[in-house]
Formats: structure tokens, sequence, C-alpha cells
């Protein structure tokens, strides 16, 4: 497998498809095309119509975007492990990342991921505080549902997990509070392994997108 993605320390989308497939230690060879540069859709080209990363090329078969990429791999690769086991805790898996796909705009417009930034702040109005309510919640439930099966959203390490890692990393570039066990399992996911691999090399990228460069220290 070759997973073609943008810059780490600002594609989420990206951070999600590579998730899955390093924490399930796949063999696949990484492609990494740097975004907002004059010559990046002209690099995109090569590899998708659609003009976005991530794609995941297997064999002659293209997938992309970061939840199909997801499903793909859970079906063709992992034996359907990619989400919970149980019936009950598949449906809330997939339902809540079917709500972080396609939903909160407000954090994705006004809190880009930027792995490299720490102490960034924004204004919080009320459109933006609803959202980060919205995701205390989920995990919120999700932990205390599923804590005695492990420290991931459902006990084990499944998509949701992949979905949600980037918004971990959002919340701690601009200090968003969370709560109780929603804050344990942002600490969890932040200190795990791959997620740190991810940050460290995103450190070492030099390209700067000043769009994605907000918040004041």
């Amino acid at each position: 497998m070759k997973l073609i993605i943008g810059n780490r320390n600002y594609s989420s989308w990206s951070l999600r498809a590579w998730l899955l497939l390093s924490y399930h230690e796949l063999p696949f060879e990484e492609v990494r095309i740097p975004l907002g540069q004059e010559s990046s859709q002209t690099m995109l080209s090569r590899y998708t119509d659609a003009g976005k990363v991530p794609v995941l090329h297997d064999g002659d078969l293209r997938i992309w975007d970061s939840l199909a990429i997801c499903e793909y791999v859970s079906e063709q690769y992992l034996d359907g492990s990619g989400w919970p086991d149980t019936v009950h805790a598949r449906a809330q898996a997939r339902s809540c990342s079917a709500e972080m796909h396609s939903g909160f705009p407000e954090i994705r417009g006004r809190l880009p991921m930027n792995c490299r930034a720490t102490g960034r702040r924004v204004e919080i109005d009320a459109a933006l505080g609803k959202e980060i309510e919205r995701i205390d919640r989920i995990w919120t439930q999700c932990r205390n549902q599923h804590s005695h099966d492990g420290p991931w959203l459902f006990g084990a390490f499944s998509i949701a997990d992949c979905m949600f890692a980037p918004v971990a990393a959002r919340f701690r570039t601009y200090g968003i509070h969370v709560t109780g066990a929603s804050a344990e399992y942002m600490q969890f996911v932040l200190e795990d392994a791959r997620v740190r691999q991810w940050v460290r090399e995103a450190g070492a990228e030099s390209e700067t997108i000043d769009f994605l460069e907000v918040g004041a220290y």
C-alpha cells in the first residue's frame, strides 16, 4: 500500500488514515506532499483526481477520503476489527465517527490543526463553545460506557479514535478545556507513541501555511 499525505503539521485528515495503518503496523509506503505550495496541486494530480489528501493506493485501486480509507483497511486487512466487536458499540463508534467526519465546522475553521504551535488562544463564542461541549460529551459518554474494556473511546483502539485524535491535538494547541473522563482520554491520545511520532515529525517540517496560523499567544 501507498498512503499519500499532506503536511503533518496541518493535515488532520492525513493523520486519521495514517494512524490506523500505523497502529496496526500494516506495511505501507508514505508519500508526503506539502500543501499550500505552488506545486501542490500538480503533485497531487499524480495520485488523485480529487485533489486532496489522504489517498490510499493498493495495487491499482485508489481510495480517497479518510473515513473511506479506514473502512477499506478495516475490511481488507483487519478482518473488520477497525470497529468495536459488539453491534451496539460499532453503531456508536460509526455514529461518532460520521458526526466528526461531517460536522463541527466551527472547530474545523477556527481551531485548525497546528501540531507545532502551543499556547495559542482564540475567542470562544457561543457557536464554538457549543461544538467543544459536544466533543466533551461524546468523549465522556464513550469513556464512561467503555472504560472497563480499555483506555480508548470504545475500550480497544478503533477508527473512532483515528477520527478524534486530531481534535485532541487541536485542543492542546489552543488550550481548550475538557472535563473529567474527556480530559483523561485526551491526555492518553496525546501520549500515544504514534501520535507523539506524528507531532515530532510535524515539528521538523519547514512549510508554513499562513491562513492556518491562527490564535494569539
